[in-house]
């Protein structure tokens, strides 16, 4: 099942996704303010009309945003046509019944005449903000998501496989039990790339995941690599996305640790705070302002975080007192979501 939801080929949006509700209102408040000038006898006058034009439009807004929050999945379930038709019916009934609330408390004037600018102009925005979001789940496309996370996962550096391999080599030998172990390690690391891009998966494997690649990590540095795991009452069945925790560990290593012949220590803490994981990588700074390279693993996350949770997600880094340290906070699902 996909789990690139802002995104599916339905051309409904997931309504409960931070992105697409802060699209609606600024689409919608575009159009007013678009309305307030074009009915303004001046420039003057446009704040004027466009306050007056929101204080009708944002209750409607926001309580058609909530109901198609909550009805969400039943559109899914409806074919693309008929969804879409429910949306326009929602938009139009509900202008209708808000304009009629307001004529009987005496804040509207008019007859079925308004009432049918009203609805009109209801029905208009809608549409318009239903065909955006149409030829946006054309543009992204899960074929082309599916490419594209793929071309993602796939810049792992591979550095650390070649030093992996050395060092197995170096001990099939003298401790060929612990050459075997790395070996089953690396296979494993080799599993969750060539797993299903699309799919979240939990966060206990991300966390095994993270924990092989530091052993091997630790075969070839030793005690120079100190590794410390702070585990803050998260539930290990949250879905992330994959091989999200693996290339911070790499980079942490990379910069902190094999950059520097002194001993190190990468710290991974991860808590909750309320719905949201907030996850935290940090290492060594060893004197300098932050990790050299290009940031590309930083930035190869930062896309696909975007790929799965549109807005709903940010990562940030930077030097924090020694240390440099990587932050990202998601929110916390534990089932996969229904798909159009």
């Amino acid at each position: 099942m996909s789990s690139i939801r802002q995104n599916a080929g339905h051309p409904l949006p997931d309504w409960r996704n931070l992105g697409v509700l802060l699209r609606v209102l600024l689409g919608v408040n575009v159009l007013a303010l678009g309305g307030a000038l074009a009915r303004a006898p001046s420039l003057e006058g446009c704040l004027a009309a466009f306050v007056a034009s929101a204080a009708w439009v944002e209750p409607l807004l926001l309580s058609n945003l909530g109901l198609l929050a909550l009805g969400r999945d039943l559109l899914w379930r409806c074919p693309a046509r008929i969804g879409q038709g429910l949306v326009l019916l929602l938009a139009g009934g509900s202008a209708a019944l808000l304009w009629d609330a307001w004529r009987f408390l005496g804040l509207a004037d008019g007859g079925r005449g308004e009432l049918g600018r009203v609805v009109l102009l209801a029905l208009l925005a809608a549409g318009v903000l239903l065909a955006y979001f149409e030829l946006r789940a054309r543009a992204f496309s899960p074929r082309v998501e599916e490419a594209r996370l793929l071309a993602l996962n796939a810049r792992i550096r591979p550095h650390f496989l070649f030093n992996s391999l050395n060092t197995v080599i170096a001990l099939i030998r003298s401790e060929p039990r612990r050459a075997e172990t790395a070996l089953e390690e690396l296979a494993e690391l080799f599993r969750a790339l060539l797993r299903e891009p699309r799919e979240l998966v939990p966060l206990s494997d991300e966390i095994a995941l993270g924990r092989q690649y530091l052993d091997l990590e630790k075969l070839r540095l030793g005690d120079r690599l100190q590794v410390v795991w702070e585990v803050d009452a998260v539930p290990l069945d949250t879905l992330v996305p994959p091989l999200m925790l693996q290339p911070l560990l790499e980079n942490a290593v990379c910069h902190g640790i094999e950059a520097s012949h002194q001993t190190g220590v990468v710290r991974v803490e991860l808590n909750r705070q309320g719905e949201t994981l907030q996850l935290r990588v940090s290492n060594p700074c060893h004197g300098r302002s932050g990790r050299g390279g290009n940031h590309m693993a930083l930035d190869n996350i930062r896309e696909r975080l975007a790929l799965y949770y549109d807005m709903e997600a940010r990562l940030e880094h930077g030097p924090v007192g020694k240390d440099y340290q990587v932050r990202i906070e998601l929110p916390c699902r534990h089932s996969k979501p229904l798909q159009p």
